[in-house]
């Protein structure tokens, strides 16, 4: 018996009348306690029990990291839908357009500038929602997009991965954003400008074979999944038990595979502070 669902919602119901809704609260996947959804939301989805950083949408993500939450958007080339003609259990097509129903995007990244700690930067967030962050022609469009404006005006660059990588449905296609996205990359560094990469809960597959391990700096969030094969297709193929924490945040951060593991709610400071220094400007301490 669901005991929250059969018990302690007829109970509020009885007392305050029947406009309790059914999402009041969410389970912490990892110490399962119980949390009212507003008090997560205020908390960046990060679990108050156990500090678990659960996945936090691209909105709320702008919000907390861009001075204001003040954040313009920048267009990028559409791709070709379905270049293969892709069907598995569904249609390619049909699978896109329920996506940009759900997320209201027309792909799985969103791109475009403001300012971090009064540092002007230009952002890449992905959308785990939108076919698992999966990363298309159009993905790879949106960073060069980025990687582009950041470099005419000057700006830093950030990208914020979570992504499963390459989106098989589209073949090759999706395999050659793998080194599109690094010559993009590349041209932001020959411009001497900073790239910052900050790894999000999961960076995987071709995503974190090209251009999400390149930054200057790489910041991951805590407990955050970040490899190229998950752990049990390793496991299953060496036939080996993998150590605790394997592919990790702060395994990687033991191992020397990123620079640091920073709380969600001190990300935005420690970012503008990075930022100042690679670029001799004084952050400023807005915290909105």
């Amino acid at each position: 018996m669901n005991w929250l669902t059969n018990f302690v919602r007829p109970k509020i119901r009885a007392l305050v009348g029947n406009d309790v809704p059914d999402n009041l609260w969410e389970k912490c996947p990892k110490c399962e306690q119980m949390i009212f959804r507003k008090e997560l939301e205020e908390n960046l989805q990060v679990c108050p029990h156990c500090d678990n950083h659960m996945r936090l949408n691209v909105n709320s993500r702008i919000k907390s990291l861009f001075d204001d939450g003040d954040f313009t958007k920048i267009k990028y080339k559409s791709s070709v839908n379905d270049p293969l003609k892709f069907k598995d259990s569904k249609r390619y097509s049909d699978r896109l357009k329920a996506a940009r129903e759900n997320t209201k995007e027309n792909d799985a990244v969103v791109v475009g500038y403001g300012r971090i700690g009064g540092q002007k930067v230009v952002a890449v967030f992905f959308l785990f929602e939108f076919m698992g962050g999966s990363m298309g022609v159009a993905v790879g469009e949106a960073i060069i997009a980025g990687a582009e404006y950041a470099v005419s005006k000057g700006y830093s660059f950030l990208v914020v991965p979570c992504s499963g990588g390459a989106r098989m449905q589209e073949g090759i296609f999706s395999l050659m954003q793998m080194p599109r996205t690094v010559a993009a990359i590349t041209r932001v560094k020959e411009a001497e400008l900073p790239y910052i990469v900050l790894l999000t809960n999961p960076t995987t597959g071709g995503v974190s074979a090209s251009f999400a391990m390149l930054g200057d700096i790489h910041i991951a969030e805590p407990g955050a999944l970040i490899a190229f094969t998950g752990p049990r297709v390793i496991e299953g193929t060496i036939r080996e038990k993998l150590p605790e924490g394997f592919q990790l945040s702060e395994y990687l951060l033991e191992h020397g595979m990123v620079d640091m593991v920073v709380h969600r709610k001190e990300l935005k400071m420690k970012i503008a502070n990075i930022l100042s220094i690679l670029t001799h400007k004084k952050a400023t301490s807005n915290q909105e």
